[in-house]
């Protein structure tokens, strides 16, 4: 049964306005109202659960009225509900708009991953430093480990949603964030690869020009292209569906941090062809990441706005 639970702080003046709005709702649910039972701030309880299909449309009612700013409103999600009659009649008119993903909570997502906090250029300086170790030991685990610890991917997100909803600030602090910290994990990973380099610590086979990894990431392709692309869709669609696994693939497919290690190690062992390739390879999959991202998430508003209007008669609020 998926349904969010929704409790508003209302100001007084506005209490009737939003029972009523919330009472003339099929979809809305355990509908209760404590007047003048909340202080800081000032106002009356309101509370219900909402089915998630209908959740755009009752939340963006509220904050119309100025629930959010002038009150509060916290919504949470339901993990467990056992649907009574009225659930199982609501559920049937809303159709396939039964499963529609709640926007705000979707971006709610996204911009907690788009919050820079010292943090941030620490995961990404240390996932640099195991992606350069991958690459002189040819180790593809390392890689991976490199891809996984990397939080790049939230920021590239973050960045998509600032160019979707015309939010120039969240584009800018993602693009200053993703820039700052690529070129501090380039900076430290280079360092770190002129020590391997000076002490003799790479392999054999790294030594004698054998590096099947780092071939693999200072190639740029069709392919890496293509792979930014799905990896991009991919993606969006899992933040929207909350589906961990899925994104956890995401991670894994995208070359982001093992190109920024490779124009690094690169750079140390001055392969200039290389490291210029590498460079090539972090610019299109931040690129091709960022445009798709953003083209996703304005093609998963449209295809639900249409399973609205052609399923159960609701325009879902993106």
């Amino acid at each position: 049964m998926d349904m969010i639970h929704v409790r508003a702080v209302s100001p007084h003046d506005l209490t009737d306005r939003v029972e009523e709005l919330l009472a003339g709702d099929p979809y809305v649910l355990n509908l209760t109202v404590r007047r003048g039972s909340v202080h800081r701030p000032d106002g009356d309880e309101v509370s219900c659960d909402v089915l998630t299909g209908a959740a755009n449309a009752v939340l963006h009612s509220l904050r119309e009225l100025g629930v959010d700013v002038r009150g509060s409103l916290l919504v949470e999600q339901v993990d467990l509900a056992f649907p009574g009659r009225a659930t199982d009649a609501a559920m049937r008119g809303l159709g396939r708009l039964a499963h529609a993903p709640v926007w705000e909570q979707v971006e709610a997502r996204i911009r907690s991953e788009g919050r820079y906090a010292p943090s941030f250029y620490l995961y990404l300086v240390v996932a640099g430093l195991i992606g350069s170790v991958g690459i002189v030991t040819n180790s593809q685990i390392l890689i991976v480990g490199a891809m996984i610890v990397g939080p790049e991917y939230g920021a590239i997100v973050a960045v998509a949603l600032g160019i979707d909803r015309g939010n120039r600030a969240m584009v800018r602090s993602g693009l200053r964030a993703l820039g700052a910290g690529l070129l501090l994990t380039i900076v430290v990973t280079f360092l770190f690869s002129l020590l391997i380099r000076a002490f003799g610590l790479q392999s054999a086979a790294f030594d004698r020009g054998l590096r099947p990894v780092s071939d693999l990431i200072n190639t740029p392709n069709f392919f890496s292209f293509a792979v930014a692309a799905l990896a991009g869709v991919v993606g969006i669609v899992s933040l929207t569906e909350s589906r961990t696994g899925a994104l956890l693939g995401v991670f894994i497919s995208v070359t982001t941090i093992p190109a920024a290690s490779a124009v690094s190690v690169s750079t140390a062992f001055a392969s200039w062809t290389e490291a210029w390739g590498s460079l090539i390879q972090l610019l299109v999959n931040i690129t091709v990441l960022i445009v798709v991202g953003a083209l996703a998430l304005r093609g998963q508003r449209a295809v639900w706005r249409r399973v609205g209007q052609d399923g159960a008669g609701i325009r879902p609020r993106a």
